[in-house]
C-alpha cells in the first residue's frame, strides 16, 4: 500500500476532486474507473457530492453527521457538476442541498446536515461492536485474514481502488447452506492509503458487494435508489483499515433494504447506512 503525497494526489482524491466555478457551482469528473456493473457507484458519487458541500460550506469545525442521497439518472463518464445551497447555517448546525447536474440533466438530489460537537451532553454507546462469527467468535483483525479473489467472474473496476479482506457471509452467488442470510462484510481500504474521513467513509458506505450476492445463486444487479449515512466518528487510526457489515432484512416487490455498519478495528462504530435499491436483471431495467 502506497502512502499519500502532497504532491501526487491518490486515485480516489482525483476522482472525487471539486473545482470552484463560484455561485455554489463545482466543477466534477466522473470517473470510469469507478464504475461498477450498470454506472458509478453510489457511494462514489455520494463522496464526490459530499466533498463539494464540504467545500462550499467550508466550516471545519462541523464535522458531517447526515448525507442523503437519491439516484435519478445514471451519469455517464467525464466533466459533471454540483450546485451547492446551503439552507440554513445556525450556531451549531448546518444543513445543505446539493444536485450533481450533467449536460442539463440533474442526476442526484443530496442533502447534508454538519454540526458542532456539543460538548456535556447526553453520551452513551450501546452498539454492539465487531460482529461475531457463526462459531461465536468475534471477526478477526484485518491481518489475520487472507485476501482472495471474490466474485471473480465479473469485471468490477470500482474494486481496483480497494483492498477487501472476506471475513463474514458466503461468497457472492455461492450460498453454502440452508441458513440463508443476506449478510456480508471484511476489511476495507482505499489502496492508494487515503486517510479515513467523512469523503472516505461516505465512499464506504456503499463499496462493499451487497449483501443479497450472498443469498442467491442468480446474477442481479441493485442500483441505489436513495442512501442515508449518519456519521458517529473518525478512527483514532486514520490510515487502518474499517470492518464494513452489510445485511438486507427485507425485499420484496422488486426492491431491497440494506443496512450498513463501518467499525475501527476496535469496534468504534464510525458510520450508520441504510439504502434503498432496485433489484434488476444483470442486463439492466
Amino acid at each position: 500500500m502506497s502512502s499519500p503525497s502532497a504532491t501526487s494526489p491518490t486515485a480516489f482524491a482525483s476522482a472525487t476532486a471539486v473545482a470552484p466555478l463560484g455561485g455554489g457551482r463545482w466543477a466534477v469528473d466522473i470517473d470510469p474507473t469507478w464504475w461498477i456493473v450498470m454506472g458509478p457507484n453510489g457511494g462514489y458519487l455520494a463522496a464526490t457530492v459530499l466533498r463539494a458541500v464540504l467545500a462550499e460550506v467550508d466550516q471545519p469545525d462541523r464535522r458531517t453527521r447526515s448525507l442523503t442521497v437519491h439516484y435519478l439518472r445514471r451519469p455517464a463518464a467525464g466533466p459533471a457538476e454540483v450546485h451547492v445551497s446551503v439552507e440554513r447555517s445556525g450556531g451549531s448546525m448546518t444543513s445543505a442541498s446539493a444536485q450533481l447536474v450533467q449536460d442539463g440533466s440533474v442526476l442526484a438530489l443530496a442533502l447534508v446536515a454538519m454540526g458542532a460537537d456539543r460538548p456535556g451532553m447526553l453520551t452513551f454507546d450501546d452498539d454492539p461492536g465487531l460482529p461475531v462469527l457463526p462459531d461465536g467468535t468475534t471477526v478477526p483483525q484485518p491481518e489475520d485474514v487472507r485476501i482472495v479473489p471474490v466474485d471473480p467472474e465479473r469485471d468490477i473496476p470500482m474494486r481496483k481502488h480497494f483492498e477487501m479482506r472476506w471475513a463474514l457471509g458466503d461468497t457472492p452467488f455461492n450460498p453454502a447452506g440452508p441458513n440463508l442470510a443476506a449478510r456480508s462484510g471484511g476489511w476495507l481500504r482505499l489502496l492508494d492509503g487515503d486517510p479515513v474521513d467523512d469523503v472516505v467513509l461516505a465512499a464506504m458506505s456503499d463499496a462493499w458487494l451487497p449483501p443479497v450476492f450472498s443469498r442467491t445463486d442468480q446474477m442481479v444487479g441493485v442500483p441505489t435508489v436513495d442512501l442515508t449515512v449518519h456519521f458517529r466518528a473518525l478512527p483514532a487510526d486514520p490510515l487502518d483499515p474499517c470492518f464494513v457489515e452489510f445485511e438486507s432484512p427485507v425485499a420484496c416487490d422488486g426492491y431491497l433494504v440494506e443496512h450498513g455498519r463501518i467499525l475501527d478495528r476496535h469496534g468504534r462504530l464510525l458510520a450508520e447506512s441504510r439504502q434503498l435499491a432496485a433489484v434488476l436483471g444483470t442486463d439492466g431495467p
